[in-house]
């Protein structure tokens, strides 16, 4: 007995290669499809539409494939609602509920399509027919909707450890739309449509110009500028030009580990890092003690906040975020010393940090942390320009694959791309003090 379904693509299905992605799909899991309409948009400015019967040999293999589709943006033919089904308890999700991707998606209910607000991936949907007052503690945000359209219903994510009894969870995938974003017609310049370009040579100063022209035109717009930091930046000499950026207005949310704060505060108090002295590359005598000595310092003031303030810490990247007000999550891990009374050492309020830190990005440089970077990059959506910089190609590529539609790879040294980005979009500020002209 053979079992089918008919889905539905439609959008620039061709060249972004969402089309061929789906006959693949059908195919390598052993299904077959017959296209029974095939509309090719004739214009930049028209989209195309695709309609095929989907088969398999069991009923198994058919939801495999249609899981497959669904991902690449097809929807069954007539979808019906959403189906909701109640959270049985906190932090427990109904069987086969349904796990986000990273995409803009939108959810069936009461015939009309809602979008679901600040989309990430691996997470539960969450339905309000009628919004609450307050969403509660874990909801992903706020309602966008003033007091008069209260009562609209509104969808958005929620962790596992965020859902609560009685929430109302998206099971399967009938009444859910992902839309994966599709190749810009206008060519998108250093953002291209999935470049995920990795070259292990040299800098491209042509690609550091672009990237700097988007930090430029991004904050001109208002826009946020997220930057994710290992403490490479700072053992590497590049945390002079960081803090530059930071101190020009350029930098609203820093997103980083206890290393990278230590490292950049050791170097304001003793000028090393870890020990070394990163212009002369000497190590002074008791060097290797400098960071946790720097860190006892952080502790004794009370916060680097108050080390500011109280004159201990006078220059650097987080002397920087804290005379500019920018945001800082710093989250700790199993090896932290110290910690830093600021390090966030609970692992689930760190995350839920970074994750409102991520949804409010426009556009986040990832600079040398596979950990901090891979943290961050679960939280985005996939239309959030997104640029990773390391030494190691690995990360780069485990970065680009997490499924952005916006991205620049780069395999260089952090301490020639940092001082090189900051150069080209500080060159054209006026007396050097940043966008913001303060």
């Amino acid at each position: 007995m053979t079992h089918s379904r008919t889905v539905e693509l439609e959008g620039h299905i061709i060249d972004s290669g969402a089309m061929q992605r789906c006959f693949g799909a059908v195919m390598d899991l052993g299904g077959s499809f017959d296209v029974e309409q095939f509309d090719v948009g004739k214009h930049e400015t028209e989209e195309s539409y695709c309609r095929l019967t989907v088969s398999a040999d069991d009923a198994e293999t058919l939801r495999a494939i249609l899981h497959e589709l669904h991902q690449n943006g097809a929807v069954l033919e007539s979808p019906s609602d959403v189906e909701l089904v109640a959270a049985p308890e906190d932090k427990v999700v109904p069987p086969n509920f349904y796990s986000t991707t990273n995409h803009p998606t939108e959810v069936l209910y009461d015939g009309e399509w809602i979008d679901v607000e600040r989309i990430e991936m691996d997470c539960a949907l969450v339905v309000e027919p009628e919004p609450a007052a307050d969403a509660g503690e874990g909801s992903r945000a706020e309602a966008s909707a003033d007091a008069g359209s209260a009562a609209a219903p509104r969808a958005y994510t929620k962790t596992l450890n965020a859902v609560t009894e009685g929430d109302l969870i998206a099971t399967d995938q009938s009444g859910i739309r992902v839309n994966p974003p599709e190749r810009p017609r206008s060519g998108g310049g250093a953002f291209g449509f999935m470049q995920g370009g990795v070259s292990a040579e040299r800098p491209s100063e042509s690609t550091i110009r672009q990237v700097a022209e988007e930090l430029r035109a991004v904050k001109e717009d208002g826009g946020n500028v997220m930057v994710v930091a290992g403490p490479a930046v700072i053992h590497s000499g590049a945390g002079d030009a960081l803090a530059d950026l930071v101190a020009a207005g350029y930098v609203d949310a820093l997103s980083a580990g206890n290393g990278f704060a230590t490292h950049d505060l050791e170097r304001s108090i003793y000028g090393t890092s870890l020990g070394m002295n990163v212009e002369t590359l000497e190590h002074p005598r008791k060097g290797h003690k400098h960071h946790i000595w720097t860190i006892s310092e952080i502790i004794r003031a009370g916060g680097i906040e108050a080390a500011v303030e109280e004159g201990i810490v006078t220059e650097g990247v987080m002397y920087q975020c804290v005379e500019r007000d920018v945001d800082t999550v710093l989250a700790g891990s199993i090896r932290d010393d110290g910690p830093l009374p600021d390090t966030i050492t609970d692992a689930v309020e760190a995350q839920n940090a970074i994750r409102e830190q991520a949804h409010d990005a426009d556009i986040v440089i990832m600079l040398a942390t596979l950990l901090h970077s891979v943290a961050v990059g679960n939280c985005l959506p996939s239309t959030t320009k997104t640029v990773c910089v390391d030494i190691n190609p690995a990360t780069v590529t485990q970065l680009l694959d997490r499924g952005s539609a916006q991205a620049v790879g780069m395999v260089t040294d952090i301490g020639t791309f940092v001082p090189t980005l900051a150069e080209f979009v500080l060159e054209g500020d006026d007396e050097g003090r940043g966008v913001r002209g303060e």
